[in-house]
C-alpha cells in the first residue's frame, strides 16, 4: 500500500486542460494523502487564487488555451509571489525548463515521467507558501547554506554562484545541496541518486544502473553554473564512487 503523504494539510491544484491525465493525477495524490483542487484552464485557477483559500502548491501545465502556462505563472507571482510552482508537461526542451526557472518556478516535469517520480518532486517542493489569512510561523532554524561563492536558500531552494542565480530544478538543487553540505567528502552514486528519487529506487539496467542517471544529472549541474563561470570546477568526480563539492582553498 502506497504511503501517507507526510503532511496532509498540503493542498494542491491542479492546472491543466486535460480532463483524463488531471483526474487520473488527482485521484493518485488523493490516495497519497493529498488535498486536491483541480482546474481546467489558467483564468478559473487565477480567479480561485485571488480568494480566500489553503492552497501550498501548484502543478501547472504549459500548454493551455486562451492562456498558457508561463503566463500563469507571471500572475501567480502577481498574487502570491511565495506559492511553489511546479511545471508538469509534455514540453522536454530545456529552452522551457529554463524560462519557467526564470519566471519562478521551482521544479520542471515531463508528464511522462512516472507517478512515483511526480511525488517525489512534490515532496522536495518548499512548501512555504501559507493559506491566505494565516500568518507565518517564525523561522527557527537556518535557513542558507554558503560555501565559497556558493550560497543557497533553503527555504526557497534557489542557488546562487557569486551572486548571480543558478537556475536548478528542485532535483538538481538538492544534488548540490547534499554536495556542498560535506565540502571535500566524496558522495557515493547511489547516495547521491537516493536525494534525487529516494532511497533504493530502481532505475537503469544492471546493479549501478542508476549511476548514468547521476552523471547526467552532473552533467546539466555542471553546464548551468559554467554558464556562469566558464572556469566552474567544484564539482569534482571520483572515478568509480562519485562526486564531491570542492572543499574551500
Amino acid at each position: 500500500m502506497d504511503s501517507i503523504a507526510p503532511n496532509t494539510c498540503r493542498n494542491l491544484a491542479i492546472v491543466d486542460d486535460d480532463p483524463l491525465f488531471r483526474e487520473s493525477l488527482a485521484q493518485n495524490l488523493v490516495g497519497r494523502g493529498y488535498q486536491v483542487e483541480e482546474f481546467s484552464d489558467g483564468e478559473a485557477f487565477l480567479e480561485r487564487l485571488n480568494q480566500p483559500h489553503d492552497i501550498h502548491l501548484i502543478l501547472l501545465d504549459w500548454k493551455m488555451p486562451r492562456m498558457n502556462g508561463i503566463e500563469v505563472l507571471g500572475n501567480v507571482r502577481k498574487i502570491a509571489p511565495n506559492m511553489p510552482v511546479i511545471f508538469l508537461t509534455v514540453l522536454s526542451d530545456q529552452i522551457y525548463e529554463e524560462a519557467a526557472l526564470l519566471g519562478g518556478a521551482v521544479d520542471f516535469v515531463e508528464k511522462s515521467r512516472s507517478f512515483s517520480i511526480i511525488v517525489r518532486r512534490i515532496e522536495l517542493a518548499p512548501f512555504t507558501s501559507q493559506p491566505n489569512n494565516v500568518p507565518a510561523e517564525p523561522e527557527t532554524e537556518d535557513t542558507t547554506l554558503t560555501v565559497g561563492p556558493l550560497h543557497l536558500d533553503l527555504e526557497s531552494h534557489r542557488a546562487y554562484w557569486n551572486g548571480e542565480q543558478v537556475y536548478l530544478t528542485l532535483s538538481e538543487f538538492g544534488i548540490v545541496k547534499a554536495l556542498a553540505s560535506k565540502p571535500g567528502t566524496d558522495l557515493p552514486y547511489r547516495r547521491i541518486y537516493d536525494v534525487v528519487h529516494g532511497y533504493g529506487f530502481i532505475a537503469g539496467d544492471g546493479e549501478n544502473g542508476y549511476r548514468a542517471n547521476v552523471r547526467s544529472l552532473i552533467k546539466r549541474i555542471r553546464q548551468k553554473f559554467r554558464s556562469l563561470d566558464s572556469n566552474f570546477d567544484h564539482i569534482e568526480n571520483y572515478a568509480g564512487f562519485g562526486y564531491r563539492w570542492q572543499a574551500p582553498r
